[in-house]
């Protein structure tokens, strides 16, 4: 029986889906995190504690503990672990992204650096650091110009500037945040840089996709049908199939593929954002995993295979490129945060979950909960899923759902 080593830190919400999509593959599952389970001593052939924030040692506890317990392959969920997915796989001869494409797609200004070397359109970018005298930066930018940490995801941290004072004002804020003890410990050497970004009008689409020898396969295209203007980029819903021409379509694949290239990715998952305009797709970001959340029920496969099995079978080898994904058309809208403060009460899901075309509305937040908003926060309320005949109607069924929702915050 083939043996998976999934990288699962203890925030994802990933873990139900894989664990159950191995299940049904009847594949063994080692559950990797970075704090020590209980049960550890109970389970030593299925759980396994990793140093995420050390690759170098992850790699050694990994080594160790397939020369007892063989593995056939490793699968990142986030940022964070792909990086030590890529270094573990390497040290145990599996198929797998390269060390180096895995840092790429983490620090998003090296990412800057190799596309626009290697010609793919990107937005005209500027590096600096947190500690540089902020005027003295921008004075050297043009505006509207976007503000970035080069290490998080989720849009935290990310913030719109249209002149020199308020790109004063996102540094600071953007100082505050990545200050955080936790945040920065999450990017070492890499906290204190920072990316500044020219705005790129036009319109956002996500990408989900497969690498095969360095080949790109589109899993689906995501409309954004909300606007990701600024100030800030808090993104809500994601439709599939998209409405776009099979042109633009075609142009968006590839450019995501010609970015997988030229990054070195070669076998694993991909997330990519383009916005699109008239000078064509302009890469944001791709991301060396798949879709973050619960965003995968969003997508499902041939027979109905869920992402997570695809992935599986794709990282043990299996030849998954004729499973294509259903026809109905679906979608996800990730509850935004309206404020912040202390939840203290959902209202309305019941009612939420009665609309039409709505498959199921899950709220991750719990009472009592601390929440914010971006861009300090990385989290949603939770999530409203639908599936219909048209992307159409999958759009106006998440909307109306989240309309009956309410949230009381203190």
């Amino acid at each position: 029986m083939p043996r998976v080593l999934l990288l699962l830190p203890t925030t994802t919400y990933r873990t139900k889906a894989f664990v159950e999509a191995a299940l049904k593959l009847d594949v063994d599952v080692v559950a990797a995190s970075e704090q020590p389970s209980t049960l550890l001593d109970k389970n030593p052939e299925e759980l396994l504690t990793l140093d995420f924030g050390e690759p170098a040692r992850a790699r050694r506890q990994a080594q160790e503990f397939a020369e007892r317990f063989p593995v056939d392959a490793v699968i990142p969920v986030d940022e964070d672990t792909a990086v030590v997915a890529a270094s573990i796989a390497e040290a145990l001869k599996l198929k797998h992204n390269p060390v180096d494409g895995a840092i790429i797609a983490k620090n998003k200004h090296r990412m800057r650096e190799v596309l626009s070397q290697s010609g793919v359109q990107v937005p005209r970018f500027w590096r600096f650091s947190l500690d540089e005298d902020s005027r003295e930066v921008a004075a050297r930018v043009t505006y509207p110009c976007v503000v970035k940490p080069v290490f998080l995801s989720t849009s935290r941290g990310v913030m719109r500037a249209d002149n020199e004072e308020e790109f004063a004002g996102v540094v600071r804020r953007l100082d505050r945040i990545v200050s955080n003890p936790k945040v920065a410990r999450r990017g070492g050497v890499l906290a204190r840089e920072a990316l500044v970004e020219e705005f790129i009008p036009g319109f956002e689409v996500a990408v989900e996709g497969l690498v095969t020898g360095g080949e790109f396969r589109m899993l689906a295209i995501f409309d954004k049908p909300d606007p990701l203007d600024g100030p800030f980029f808090e993104e809500t819903i994601y439709v599939t199939p998209s409405r776009l021409s099979s042109d633009v379509e075609r142009r968006i694949i590839e450019t995501t593929g010609a970015a997988i290239r030229a990054m070195g990715l070669t076998k694993g998952t991909v997330h990519a954002e383009l916005r699109v305009n008239e000078h064509g797709p302009w890469v944001i970001e791709v991301a060396a995993r798949s879709i973050g959340g619960l965003c995968s029920r969003a997508l499902r496969f041939d027979g109905g295979i869920s992402l997570e099995e695809l992935i599986i079978r794709h990282a043990l080898g299996e030849d998954v490129s004729n499973i294509e994904r259903e026809a109905q058309a679906s979608g996800v809208m990730m509850i935004p945060i309206p404020r912040a403060g202390i939840l203290r009460e959902v209202l309305g899901v019941d009612a939420a979950k009665t609309v039409p075309d709505v498959e199921d509305v899950i709220i991750t937040a719990h009472v009592t909960q601390e929440i914010l908003p971006p861009p300090e926060g990385a989290s949603y309320l939770g999530f409203i899923f639908s599936r219909a005949d048209t992307p159409d109607r999958v759009e106006a069924a998440l909307r109306e759902a989240h309309s009956l929702l309410e949230f009381i915050i203190e």
